[in-house]
Order: C-alpha cells, then structure tokens, then sequence
C-alpha cells in the first residue's frame, strides 16, 4: 500500500435508521495478482481496530468496549483472499476469503476496480455486524442500530521492488 496516498477504508451503520460512517485509519493492504499463476494471487488486508474512528469522542469510547470492537482482547481484523478472479469489467475483479473480526471468522466475497497503471484499487460490501458479535447486550437487537454495515474502500498500492 502506498502510504503517501489518501487512502480510506471506512463504515457505514445505520443508528435509528440513518447513516452513521466510521474509518479505520490504520490498516494495511497487501496485493498480488498474476493472470498467468492465479495459485499465487492473494489480497491481504490488516485493520488495527482501535484505530476505529467515528467523529465523536463518546462513540468512540462505547465502541472500544467488549460489546462493540472489544479493543482491548481482539487488536486486529483481517480479510484474506487467494481466490481472485477477474470480473466482467476491464479493471474488474472479485475477491473471495475470509473476514476476520472479534474472534469469527466469515466468508467474504466482493467486487473491485484496480488499475495496474496507478495502483488505485476500489470497492465496497455489505456484511452484518451482528455475525460477528459486534453489538451485544442491550445493542443486539437491531431496531436502532441496524444489522448491516457497508464498508468501503479506496487504497493506492505501489509495486514492490
């Protein structure tokens, strides 16, 4: 990943059926695709949850707690693929692994863009928080905070030396 681009990866909940958006602001990409020796492609991504960041202090308090991201016990997230295919566009590709997060893990799949030309790679999917434990307690139910999260993603990646 280059880390002088503005890279973003963030998500969006609903909280009493509007939008709420969140970014992770530190998260690593890693990125290998050959046409030629698909065996060897992969898509690796680590997300240091504490770096959860939701635009306010109190929520950000709430979501570091064991009902939320539960900071303290599970540090990271992660996505990792080695199914990559191309897709039906130019730059078109789907990525099918696992989804990492508070202790479960979860298959994933999702479209993208990449542009070997300048490395911007591009996309977004809708998983559940609550397969992931994310919101338990008094949070479970869904009626305020909605069950599905869209997260999306705009990186630029560099070609390793």
């Amino acid at each position: 990943m280059d880390s002088s681009a503005s890279n973003r990866l963030e998500f969006t909940a609903s909280f009493e059926k509007a939008p709420v958006t969140g970014v992770f602001k530190d998260f690593e990409v890693r990125f290998g695709f050959d046409p030629m020796k698909p065996a060897g492609n992969h898509l690796d991504v680590i997300i240091r949850t504490s770096s959860a960041d939701m635009a306010n202090p109190d929520i950000n308090q709430a979501i570091a707690g064991m009902e939320w991201f539960d900071f303290m016990r599970y540090r990271q997230a992660e996505f990792r693929a080695s199914d990559i295919r191309r897709g039906p566009g130019e730059a078109s590709y789907l990525a099918r692994g696992a989804l990492s997060l508070k202790g479960v893990q979860q298959p994933q799949e999702f479209a993208f863009t990449w542009n070997p030309a300048d490395g911007k790679m591009v996309g977004e999917f809708v998983t559940q928080r609550s397969i992931f434990g994310i919101g338990t307690g008094e949070w479970k139910n869904t009626d305020i905070v909605g069950d599905a999260v869209k997260v999306k993603f705009r990186i630029r990646l560099r070609p390793l030396p």
